[in-house]
């Protein structure tokens, strides 16, 4: 009980987000900035990476960024996550985003979108000596569908021998933040609102059709895999209608439960993109979470916690 308390507690807090939240047209809007380089890990065209470098000599710290959209091709990819990039380049992190094959190209879908992201997390290696990219403190970030993926990459080296998801080796990961994250697919497919498309986006993300009886969220969904056995900061907006927080708070109860060390924190005024929104209060919020979860700062005083299942 008391590790429930200290690691999954609901924290309420409070932002100065506009009482309608912005949509990603309004992000998408404004001026964005460009990466350092822009770098391939496979021939497909949604296989590659942006690197964002900050200034000065490394080893830098280490930020990776998965983009959300649903899974689905026909939305926004990095370009989503290009001004959370900058701001984190300006606060002296590298930053490696990458795009990775969605539902409706080819290769998209289960298995392709997992083995992109596998293979877009293990490029660091080649790329870290490179660019003096320091890994010993990888976090990584993911927001809305980014968010399920950077949660499942973090629980890699649980999968099963037989999956076809499962590679040797994969990269360590520190810590992630989960904004908007739709960490549990099961849950999302039986009870979440039609944002994404429904139970045929879950479906075919996690190959229901092709994969006969098979569990199809145990090699796919971060809530089969808990625990992780690493720092989580699963936060959500209390406003959005695209992943509602109880989703997160759900989950973090579960990894939590399971023995996780997970921070959750609901963020009022807050809808789905004001999380990757760096002018955001609610972005300010999220980036100390960033710094607790590398290492550079101690975790923030927060109000007593609550258990709001007691």
């Amino acid at each position: 009980m008391m590790r429930a308390l200290a690691f999954a507690a609901m924290i309420v807090l409070a932002t100065s987000a506009t009482a309608t939240p912005i949509s990603f047209g309004d992000l998408l809007a404004r001026p964005r900035a460009k990466p350092t380089e822009v770098i391939h890990y496979g021939a497909a065209p949604h296989q590659f990476g942006e690197l964002w470098l900050p200034s000065g000599r490394g080893p830098f710290q280490t930020i990776v960024l998965i983009h959300g959209g649903c899974w689905l091709a026909a939305l926004p990819g990095t370009e989503l996550m290009a001004y959370i990039a900058d701001d984190l380049r300006n606060h002296g992190y590298a930053v490696w985003s990458f795009d990775y094959r969605r539902i409706g190209e080819a290769g998209g879908g289960y298995p392709g979108t997992f083995q992109d992201v596998a293979a877009g997390f293990d490029k660091l290696k080649s790329l870290a000596p490179l660019h003096q990219l320091d890994l010993s403190t990888l976090v990584a970030v993911g927001h809305s569908a980014g968010g399920h993926l950077a949660l499942w990459a973090a629980a890699r080296s649980k999968l099963s021998q037989a999956s076809p998801l499962m590679s040797s080796e994969p990269l360590a990961i520190h810590g992630v933040a989960s904004l908007a994250g739709i960490a549990d697919l099961k849950a999302y497919r039986a009870d979440g609102p039609d944002a994404c498309g429904g139970p045929d986006t879950i479906d075919t993300l996690v190959g229901a059709k092709a994969r006969g009886g098979a569990d199809v969220y145990a090699d796919t969904s971060p809530a089969a895999l808990v625990p992780i056995g690493i720092a989580q900061a699963v936060v959500s907006g209390a406003l959005d209608p695209i992943v509602p927080a109880k989703f997160g708070l759900d989950y973090a109860m579960a990894a939590a439960g399971a023995g996780d060390h997970v921070r959750e924190l609901t963020i009022e005024n807050a809808g789905h993109f004001e999380l990757i929104d760096p002018t955001s209060d609610a972005w300010a919020r999220i980036r100390t979470e960033i710094d607790v979860l590398s290492g550079r700062v101690p975790p923030p005083k927060l109000p007593e916690p609550y258990h709001p299942h007691s």
